[in-house]
């Protein structure tokens, strides 16, 4: 799995006319790829409930999402495994598919729940619009490919 976080003042994901906003959080754009499983899952939300990316009196970054309470606005993006390697066509061969893709994206949002941190989602597999105002900016991209393979 592939996220892209930013931390954001406020957010919005608007999906057939129905929006969904956030204020002070992160918003999680999530790629599933092939391979992955509860194993990824398990890592991505202990890390992202505890990446300490907000910041302190001090203007240091020591506070987590949960430190200052703030939201998460998860949206699926299959688009972060695209393969740019030849022609100018993204192949997204290395996306899961669809339906796989959609069990481990709500089994995503079950261990989500079970931090108590408050979330919207987008729709998975769903024309969305995103918008948001990033604080900072801070982006912090997270592969547990990468990450999963150091330990």
């Amino acid at each position: 799995m592939r996220v892209v976080i930013q931390r954001c003042e406020k957010a919005s994901v608007t999906v057939n006319n129905n929006t969904r906003n956030i204020d002070n959080g992160l918003v999680v754009l999530l790629g599933i790829t092939n391979g992955d499983s509860e194993k990824e899952i398990d890592y991505l939300i202990k890390k992202i409930s505890n990446l300490r990316i907000f910041e302190d009196n001090n203007n240091k970054m020591n506070y987590s999402i949960q430190d200052i309470n703030g939201s998460i606005l998860l949206v699926s993006q299959f688009t972060l495994y695209a393969n740019t390697k030849e022609g100018n066509r993204p192949s997204f061969t290395d996306s899961m598919k669809y339906d796989d893709a959609i069990e481990l994206y709500n089994l995503f949002i079950d261990r989500l729940k079970e931090t108590n941190i408050p979330f919207k989602t987008g729709e998975f597999g769903e024309d969305m619009k995103v918008e948001l105002i990033n604080d900072g900016p801070v982006t912090i991209i997270i592969d547990t490919k990468e990450n999963l393979n150091e330990k």
